[in-house]
């Protein structure tokens, strides 16, 4: 008797669901009424048909002894199975004591404030909290990064729904334009700020902490560099001839006149010269801009001077007609508020066929090697130091703060003056180089050149001075 009883309760149990559960052909056979009626599935879960037609899953329950219903959305876009689920995991936030409803409008809500935290937002809030730490020039080379390369991307997305695959595509497209250390420095910075997000309660991971591993690798050993004074010119001549902006090419003439590193050329302001209508001019490039920690950037007196040669003062007069009306000597094309983009000399040097040979930096080996060997061949060993100081290096066992980065300023002018004789053999003079095309004209072109100033012309005294 007991064993026929089992049996009739297994029987009844399968065969229930079969006759009170739902199926997609039962919902979809549901015609409107007058009235609004219910079709039930098992657990409470129960399908709303309306006169209108529309069909809405709601889901029955008791919550603190009132009865309560949970709407899960409308069928078919919630399907049968799913809303399933959706009554499934409500009945264990109902058994762990959460009222379901409650938690469904937390989400929402949740949702809808990850949505307002954008990357965008993220990084510019990061930016504001940190840039007190940072020199100007370089807290303003961050932004324009951001700016640039990432906002345009994945700037208004989420930055809660950011993964991998959708930062390296971006670090990727940067790559491809050759700007290697961009992209890694690049996938630094996105990796602070979900750095800082994460300490912010804002995302719970770092998308961008693994990614380095999969970027291109950087060219080991030293930055390419033509060390040979006769190439040196070979290859100065050639990218001078290339199409670029006249500014572009005036910028590559100075700086291998300088040899000042890249970054210090870009952001170059007028202001920074000093007499150049007299017989000393000098570029003085403020601390702040140099290369360095914090320390070596708010340093007393630490400001690097390079001596203006008449050949680069012949520079400065060519550029005038194209930036002396504005703060910056090299101004962005689209932005003259902003620097001229650091990958714009480079890409000049590739175009001109020296991709691998030769890159804006080279210019400081080229002016130490070449400079170092003339000093050996006549017997002038002592420049060693002088030479380095040239380039803003700080011998070993000095102290950054208490080095004296004035000391030996007329030698300094009679090496930097023997470097651009040697290096001008040959080139034409600045001005023709806002002659020529930034890009193929026709026969007709109406392309108009600035008129270079007279012969009598005279800078402004630190017109652009803060």
């Amino acid at each position: 008797m007991l064993a026929w009883v089992r049996f009739v309760v297994s029987a009844w149990k399968n065969v229930v669901p079969e006759v009170l559960m739902l199926s997609d052909a039962k919902i979809r056979a549901a015609k409107p009424r007058d009235k609004a009626y219910k079709l039930t599935d098992a657990r409470r879960l129960f399908l709303l048909v309306s006169p209108s037609g529309s069909k809405l899953w709601r889901w029955n329950y008791s919550y603190g002894g009132k009865q309560k219903t949970l709407a899960f959305g409308p069928y078919p876009q919630v399907s049968l199975a799913t809303a399933r689920v959706k009554r499934d995991e409500a009945s264990v936030q109902l058994s762990e004591g959460h009222d379901p409803a409650i938690l469904k409008k937390l989400k929402i809500a949740q949702n809808l404030e990850a949505a307002r935290w954008t990357f965008e937002r993220v990084a510019r809030e990061w930016h504001e909290n940190f840039k007190s730490q940072w020199a100007i020039v370089h807290a303003a080379d961050i932004i324009r990064s951001f700016e640039r390369d990432v906002f345009p991307e994945i700037g208004k997305l989420p930055i809660a729904q950011l993964t991998p695959p959708l930062i390296l595509a971006v670090l990727r497209r940067i790559e491809t334009r050759g700007a290697i250390e961009t992209a890694k420095r690049i996938r630094q910075r996105i990796s602070a700020v979900f750095v800082y997000g994460i300490a912010e309660g804002i995302v719970q991971s770092d998308p961008a902490e693994k990614l380095g591993a999969v970027l291109k690798p950087l060219r080991k050993g030293r930055q390419p560099a033509i060390t040979d004074l006769v190439l040196l010119r070979k290859m100065i001549i050639a990218a001078e001839e290339d199409y670029a902006r006249p500014i572009t090419r005036l910028a590559l003439r100075l700086l291998a006149l300088t040899a000042v590193r890249p970054s210090e050329l870009r952001g170059a302001e007028w202001s920074e010269f000093e007499d150049l209508n007299g017989s000393e001019p000098l570029w003085r490039i403020p601390a702040a801009r140099m290369k360095g920690g914090l320390d070596r950037k708010e340093e007393l007196d630490g400001d690097h001077l390079v001596p203006i040669t008449p050949q680069a003062l012949a520079v400065l007069r060519a550029l005038w007609p194209l930036s002396g009306g504005g703060r910056l000597l090299f101004p962005n094309n689209r932005h003259p508020r902003r620097p001229m983009s650091e990958n714009a000399i480079g890409y000049l040097l590739n175009r001109a066929g020296y991709h691998g040979r030769h890159v804006p930096h080279g210019f400081r080996a080229a002016f130490s090697t070449i400079m170092n060997e003339w000093a050996e061949r006549n017997g002038k060993g002592h420049d060693r130091k002088i030479i380095d100081l040239m380039l803003a290096h700080v011998p070993m066992g000095k102290v950054e703060g208490a080095y004296n980065r004035a000391a030996y300023m007329q030698r300094r002018r009679e090496l930097a003056l023997i470097w651009a004789e040697k290096l001008s053999k040959g080139l034409p003079d600045p001005v023709v180089l806002l002659e020529r095309s930034s890009k193929p004209v026709g026969e007709h072109s109406r392309r108009r050149l600035p008129a270079p100033v007279d012969a009598d012309f005279q800078f402004p005294v630190h017109q652009y001075a803060a």
